[in-house]
């Protein structure tokens, strides 16, 4: 979203997946929370790490294999499973949370320059954006909508990657195509 306002025309389109800039606060610490729980100790098996998510999205079934999970995670040298990406993003000092307030506020701000066509994709049971947040961000961006998937929270694709997959290949062809 920045990225295009602040370079005009970088982007021929846009596609939000469960974010705007006026999330939910709680849902926002409880996704943090849970991803910092094993962030030094990890998890002994990718078994292991399935119950953790297990507990933490019970709406989820959780899958009889792994090898998806897998991709998530990686094998470190002392023999435990890390979530793939940089633990710094949630370092207090200059992770995500050392500047949300200023982005947040930067992004609200831009919303209305944004003239792209823009699809915001929400979980309809998502912990960070309700519908009102839904509403007001298509309202204040000129070309934009969005679509609620059943059956989906903040993980949009991994709970209903068919119908994410759906709604965002239209989009893409309707906009980008013509079709």
């Amino acid at each position: 979203l920045l990225a295009e306002v602040r370079n005009p025309g970088l982007l021929e389109a846009l596609v939000l997946v469960d974010i705007t800039p006026d999330m939910d606060e709680s849902g926002v610490a409880r996704i943090q929370g849970f991803m910092g729980e094993n962030l030094d100790e990890g998890f002994a098996s990718l078994e292991e790490a399935a119950d953790a998510i297990a507990r933490y999205l019970p709406h989820r079934k959780r899958p009889a294999n792994l090898d998806g999970l897998g991709k998530n995670l990686r094998l470190d040298a002392d023999g435990r499973y890390r979530w793939h990406w940089d633990p710094r993003f949630l370092d207090p000092e200059t992770g995500i949370n050392a500047h949300a307030v200023a982005l947040m506020t930067e992004c609200y701000e831009a919303i209305p320059r944004l003239h792209l066509p823009i699809l915001l994709v929400r979980g309809m049971q998502s912990e960070l954006v309700n519908e009102d947040s839904a509403k007001s961000f298509v309202e204040r961006a000129p070309d934009a909508t969005y679509v609620d998937i059943r059956d989906a929270g903040h993980m949009v694709a991994g709970d209903r990657n068919d119908v994410f997959s759906e709604e965002v290949t239209r989009f893409l062809k309707d906009q980008l195509l013509g079709d």
